[in-house]
């Protein structure tokens, strides 16, 4: 081998690790975006809100501190999206408590239909999917506005003497931060003939990023 053809590999080699460079390295000072995760333009401080949770316990501002929280709203009469979601995130779970973080990750499940959501009721939903899961719930009072906060919605857009009444509520999973500030969510993909939940995976693709910002 010449020398002309040794300096040409060299060159060639060169190009190709400055190419696998630009591909795979990030340059200083970018910082990874979540991918599917909506932030809010700030993060929003809750108001002073009141619930119960399914241990017969005060669920208040003070009970999001100090940890990642995901909010799903939803009632445990709900046909499919909230056990379908429900399902979803207690099958990321484990995955979500081994990330590197200094705070614990939680879910909450707020249910907006304390008509027929008793405590009772609420211990043995959320206990189904997950022993660490949260349930809480309350007056209608004291939960609309605190779902609108969230950033929100639900309705009982029918007579509940229909003991068989449907609740309809948004299917975003809404991420609070250790602070107890909501700072966005995960949003559903409508697609025709399928469920709009919240994509499981996608929640676990950002999360470490969105953890490290903090």
């Amino acid at each position: 081998m010449n020398q002309r053809t040794v300096v040409g590999l060299v060159a060639f080699l060169a190009l190709c690790a400055g190419i696998v460079g630009a591909l795979y390295i990030a340059p200083p000072g970018v910082e990874s975006q979540p991918e599917y995760f909506q932030s809010y333009p700030e993060p929003r401080t809750l108001s002073p809100f009141s619930l119960t949770s399914h241990e017969g316990e005060v669920f208040d501002n003070s009970s999001l501190k100090g940890q990642w929280s995901f909010l799903f709203v939803g009632y445990t009469f709900c046909p499919d999206i909230c056990p379908t979601t429900m399902a979803e995130l207690n099958g990321i779970y484990p995955e979500l408590k081994a990330l590197n973080s200094v705070q614990p990750i939680r879910v909450v499940f707020v249910s907006v239909d304390p008509n027929r959501d008793s405590i009772e009721r609420l211990s043995e939903y959320v206990s189904y999917f997950n022993e660490e899961f949260i349930a809480v719930t309350g007056e209608h009072k004291a939960l609309f506005p605190f779902v609108r906060n969230l950033g929100m919605m639900y309705a009982i857009a029918e007579s509940t003497d229909n003991p068989n009444y449907l609740v309809d509520h948004s299917a975003s999973v809404v991420l609070v931060d250790p602070e107890a500030r909501v700072i966005g969510r995960f949003k559903p993909k409508r697609e025709p003939g399928k469920l709009s939940i919240s994509d499981s995976q996608q929640i676990l693709a950002d999360m470490p990023i969105i953890i490290s910002k903090q």
